[in-house]
């Protein structure tokens, strides 16, 4: 009977665990949001807000983004955890605000409310990874916000404020603060702050359910004079977190202690191919780890370039896997899918979207020949079901 039973059992758990892992338990598609620059040209309208388009992950195939929310200049976007909700920054000059939206069945976008970002031209923002607010950067205002978040999705006023002040050595982009990105570690302790301004990654400790920010100790990890750091990623574990410099074309490694909020500069690399030097009209612009941790993507506009890095394991630091064309022209923003499989990019200047897949021995691109066209898109963001 003992047999029979362990037998039976087996057999369960046998069908169970190929039942989720089976190809129908796997999202078959994404839906794709493009926040965009909304412009008009002498004969057309090339932007009127956030687009959606839908990847199907056998295929590869993008489907021509349709309109799903008109706005003014929804430059970033972010993605709820529970996947129902997105937000975006208005970039305006005066007066910047956060979008609140329902996502609803058919991918479109209902707005739910608008609250001010706290800051002259909003530039980033991010969802905390509990659910419970909407942290947004104030680029020309060089400062911070949160924002908690109702139960429909809906924001709340402003909770917490901070004003960031000093200057670096660039004196055409470095005079006053600049906060051009802002993040939670994997724990949701503590949000990181590149600013472009100060050449400092400022870390505030963070308290999600009061929705509150405090300086850290130490209360910022700097880089080199004149870097301009952009933008920010952590690898999935948290162990290491990379800036992308934006003024001199470069990456910086940092090993991260959870405990106590602290980056640890492990190594600086050009961005650019070897022999290649910056040149005006270049810079860099976006960074995301892979979601299996083992490979970083940043984009080069000017060069038009993603580089590709394999992350070293053991001490976060980076070697130089590819460069690869993105067929764009100004690649401000680029997304990877959750599934890891695919990488999408915009070209700001060029008003396409193009699709690469991502090889999974070595996380090198290879073009799948797929380009869609949307005006101006400078941000992209992934929601499975």
């Amino acid at each position: 009977m003992k047999s029979i039973r362990l037998a039976r059992w087996l057999a369960a758990a046998l069908a169970s665990f190929v039942t989720l892992s089976s190809p129908a338990a796997q999202p078959k598609e994404a839906l794709v949001y493009f926040g965009t620059y909304t412009r008009e040209a002498k004969d057309r309208v090339v932007s009127k807000g956030i687009y959606v388009s839908r990847l199907d992950f056998k295929s590869g195939q993008l489907t021509e983004p349709e309109l799903a929310a008109e706005a003014v200049n929804p430059a970033f976007l972010a993605i709820h955890p529970n996947k129902r909700f997105l937000y975006a920054v208005g970039e305006v000059s005066k007066g910047g605000g956060v979008m609140a939206y329902a996502i609803q069945d058919d991918g479109r976008l209902k707005l739910l409310n608008e609250r001010p970002s706290g800051g002259a031209g909003p530039t980033h923002l991010v969802v905390d990874r509990a659910g419970k607010n909407v942290l947004v950067a104030n680029y020309g205002g060089g400062s911070i916000a949160c924002l908690p978040l109702n139960d429909d999705g809906s924001l709340k006023p402003m909770s917490a404020f901070v004003q960031h002040t000093g200057s670096s050595v660039n004196p055409q982009r470095q005079k006053e603060p600049h906060a051009h990105g802002i993040y939670t570690d994997p724990a949701n302790n503590f949000v990181f702050v590149p600013d472009l301004g100060l050449d400092k990654v400022m870390i505030y400790k963070f308290d999600s359910a009061a929705g509150k920010l405090a300086p850290n100790e130490p209360a910022f990890a700097a880089v080199k004079p004149g870097s301009g750091p952009r933008h920010f990623a952590f690898t999935p574990k948290g162990q290491f977190a990379y800036v992308i410099n934006e003024l001199v074309c470069t990456m910086t490694a940092f090993s991260y202690a959870p405990a106590s909020g602290t980056l640890t500069e492990v190594q600086t690399i050009s961005t650019l191919p070897e022999g290649v030097n910056v040149e005006k009209g270049m810079s860099t612009a976006e960074v995301f780890t892979h979601p299996t941790g083992r490979f970083l993507y940043g984009s080069n506009r000017g060069h038009d370039t993603i580089v590709v890095y394999a992350i070293n394991q053991k001490d976060g630091s980076l070697k130089v896997v590819e460069h690869e064309p993105t067929q764009t022209k100004i690649p401000r923003g680029f997304g990877i899918d959750p599934t890891g499989r695919y990488l999408i990019a915009g070209g700001q200047n060029s008003d396409n979207a193009t699709v690469f897949r991502i090889e999974g021995k070595n996380g090198a691109l290879t073009p799948t020949g797929q380009s869609v066209k949307v005006g101006s898109p400078v941000c992209v963001e992934f929601v499975t079901r």
